[in-house]
């Protein structure tokens, strides 16, 4: 077994575990999660071309076969979704060490123990410790959304748990479904059992799904089960929202690995139990997230919805259930994770040097620097996904994609309705936030206006959305390789017999059947 596959898991949470102990200095705590970011990046880069060899590497913890022991499986997909999870955990806490992490407690070890929930997540090989990793990001995620104590973070902090608490209920009734028909928790297991299974326990099974579906539709923040997150990720700090971007692509990845491996084409009754219904799910999600955006009076509230619009773009291509699909749909997860978490970070540059904030009405406000100006134009032709960036290109795929399935004029129109509607009101926000300024101070609100600070300073600020930026650059740069990727991780996930194979044939698995 290769050793590297846990330690995007063991990490994380053996430095979040001793800055809790320790209790060092916050100079220290930022050395050691800055440590440790850099670390799984680097790990998790090497993951990706290990992954890129093709086949499944399989670490059986205590060398407990499946389906009895635990199991970790790195496969080109859950390789992709930890290499943009660090790339998106650097940024952000390269942020939050501006000044945002001081604001509260445990900050980092917080920050840490998140990405082990995440990187678990992506990782794991049974349904019962994906359960136990959603749960420690979502704890985790519970203390960093109120991190600070600021006015109006509690009531959508309130209503973030109480959602997640529901959606962790019916997660263990599901599980509870499946397990009772099947016997097995592991996903391999569980596929062969599902696809086997007799007529009678059809019934079951498709419930278990459904509710399965629920809970990663309630994480991915899918219609109709989106209307926390605006709140919710307009409360956070910056850098909590930036992080916060990829935890609705890990909804997202369960669907997409619960939905290929074990309720696939040839998983026998379940068959089209979730094709069912995503795909009409995402495009719901697309239109009314759009219309979000219109109405959002705060780039805080319009980005948001722009993540919610994108993971419905994300989930209409995984929802076609084709090789293409799926490939474009994974081509622009990577973009529109990026692009978000530079939205939010970006907006926390632009509030803090106005008097209005992030508020998009015209009102007394300093025009901010034109760095944030130009970020901010760059960002809102990557968001729209207008040429030549990588949004663009993702968007193309999809559409090509698009052609051969029966529902291909809605979602060419739900996608091209989205882009226009986006546009316009980006352009409007840009427009009232840097063009329509007024430098007079007004008379309700008698404060000073805002010194700027000096030009290194600001851009010490930017660094880490200038790096998102960059890597939004370097996607499109690389569009070939990176599509080449995607669509060999879509070929791997919709032909199942290899992670099936991987991890039921494994050493530990054999030499089990050997000793009895």
């Amino acid at each position: 077994m290769n050793h590297l596959v846990i330690a995007p898991v063991v990490l994380p949470a053996l430095a979040a575990a001793l800055l809790l102990l320790l209790r060092p200095s916050l100079r220290w705590q930022r050395l050691a999660a800055g440590a440790v970011c850099a670390a799984l990046a680097a790990l998790a880069a090497w993951l990706v071309m290990l992954a890129a060899q093709g086949g499944h590497q399989v670490y059986a913890l205590g060398d407990w076969p499946a389906p009895f022991g635990i199991v970790l499986v790195l496969d080109r997909l859950s390789a992709m979704m930890l290499l943009l999870t660090s790339v998106i955990a650097a940024c952000s806490l390269l942020h939050a060490m501006r000044g945002r992490d001081a604001e509260g407690s445990h900050f980092h070890a917080l920050f840490l123990f998140q990405l082990m929930g995440i990187n678990g997540a992506f990782l794991t090989g049974d349904l019962f410790n994906l359960f136990v990793f959603f749960e420690v990001l979502l704890i985790a995620s519970y203390c960093l959304l109120l991190h600070g104590g600021k006015n109006g973070q509690l009531l959508p902090g309130l209503h973030y748990v109480a959602i997640n608490f529901t959606g962790s209920f019916l997660f263990l009734v599901g599980a509870s479904l499946l397990y009772a028909v099947t016997g097995t928790l592991n996903f391999a297991d569980m596929a062969q059992k599902v696809a086997a299974a007799p007529a009678a326990d059809g019934a079951l099974i498709r419930a278990g799904a459904l509710l399965l579906l629920l809970v990663f539709a309630t994480k991915a923040a899918l219609f109709p089960l989106y209307f926390w997150l605006p709140r919710a990720y307009s409360a956070a700090e910056a850098p909590v929202a930036a992080l916060f971007a990829i935890m609705t692509k890990v909804g997202v990845y369960a669907i997409l690995r619960v939905a290929t491996l074990v309720f696939g084409p040839a998983s026998g009754v379940a068959a089209g139990v979730v094709e069912a219904w995503l795909l009409p799910a995402a495009l719901m999600t697309v239109a009314i997230a759009t219309f979000g955006v219109l109405a959002g009076r705060s780039l805080r509230t319009m980005a948001g919805y722009l993540n919610i619009a994108s993971v419905g773009i994300i989930c209409a291509g995984v929802g076609m259930f084709s090789a293409a699909g799926i490939a474009a749909a994974l081509y622009y997860l990577l973009h529109s994770t990026l692009v978000i978490s530079l939205l939010f970070l970006l907006v926390d540059l632009i509030r803090r040097r106005r008097i209005d904030g992030d508020s998009i009405a015209r009102g007394a406000a300093p025009t901010p620097p034109k760095l944030l100006g130009a970020l901010f134009f760059t960002t809102a032709i990557a968001v729209v996904g207008l040429p030549p960036l990588s949004g663009f290109l993702g968007k193309v795929l999809l559409l090509q994609a698009a052609q051969a399935h029966d529902a291909a004029a809605l979602v060419w129109a739900v996608v091209l309705g989205n882009a226009f509607l986006a546009l316009v009101a980006m352009a409007r926000a840009g427009s009232l936030v840097f063009w329509h300024t007024d430098t007079a101070e007004p008379a309700s609100a008698p404060m000073p206006m805002p010194a700027w600070q000096p030009a290194k300073v600001l851009a010490a600020d930017a660094l880490p959305a200038l790096l998102l930026m960059g890597c939004i650059v370097a996607l499109t740069a690389a569009a070939g390789p990176a599509a080449d990727y995607a669509a060999a991780t879509a070929s791997q996930l919709l032909q199942p017999a290899g992670y099936i194979d991987s991890v039921l044939q494994h050493p530990a698995a054999a030499a089990n059947g050997e000793r009895r």
